[in-house]
């Protein structure tokens, strides 16, 4: 029978194992990017001032491990791949950052903090994951999005934003440049439709 200083001894030095497979891959890390050109500035922009809230995620989507669907109505997580960033997350930042370069309003901030605007942006992301049913598969992200006059306290427009980008691969990696190009996808249609409804 071991002593518990020889068992601590052992599990120190790696020799003991707890299910985990030293067989297993590696866990692959994705930064999850916004795969369209820089946009072109707005050429009347608007004089108000925007506030972008965080983008909120439905709370399967609420994690660093990529999402994917085998057959409708079900959900599950890649094993080995993972998002540096949770998606809310890092989608809050690639919008906020396609939203200063486009240059459509006079300034953008984000909300809670010392800047009073006039406009608030609220978005939430609805679903993120590989449809994997079929190879190679297609990513599904959907994106809702709310404008809101805080001057008047009424709702501007409300709208959502659906898009599907078939899978260069059927794997974590074809999935991941999926999601770039569906992400810059929905960043150009929220900049298009801030466009025409924020007039």
């Amino acid at each position: 029978m071991r002593t518990p200083i020889a068992l601590l001894a052992l599990l120190l030095a790696g020799c003991v194992n707890f299910g985990e497979d030293r067989n297993a891959p590696p866990i692959a890390h994705y930064v999850l990017n916004d795969s369209a050109p820089a946009p072109q500035p707005s050429s009347a922009p608007d004089p108000r001032i925007l506030l972008v809230l965080d983008t909120a995620t439905t709370s399967f989507y609420d994690i660093d491990t990529l999402a994917f669907s085998r057959s409708p109505g079900t959900r599950g997580y890649y094993q080995y791949a993972r998002w540096t960033e949770r998606p809310g997350k890092r989608f809050a930042d690639l919008m906020r950052a396609r939203l200063d370069a486009h240059g459509g309003f006079a300034a953008v901030a984000a909300a809670g903090g010392h800047v009073r605007g006039e406009l608030l942006l609220d978005t939430e992301i609805v679903e993120f994951y590989h449809d994997a049913s079929d190879a190679p598969g297609n990513v599904h992200v959907v994106l809702r999005a709310e404008l809101i006059d805080l001057k008047n306290r009424s709702l501007i427009g409300r709208v959502q934003f659906d898009q599907r980008v078939e899978a260069g691969s059927y794997d974590a990696a074809g999935a991941a440049e999926a999601f770039n190009v569906a992400t810059g996808r929905v960043l150009d249609d929220l900049l298009l439709w801030l466009d025409q409804v924020g007039k």
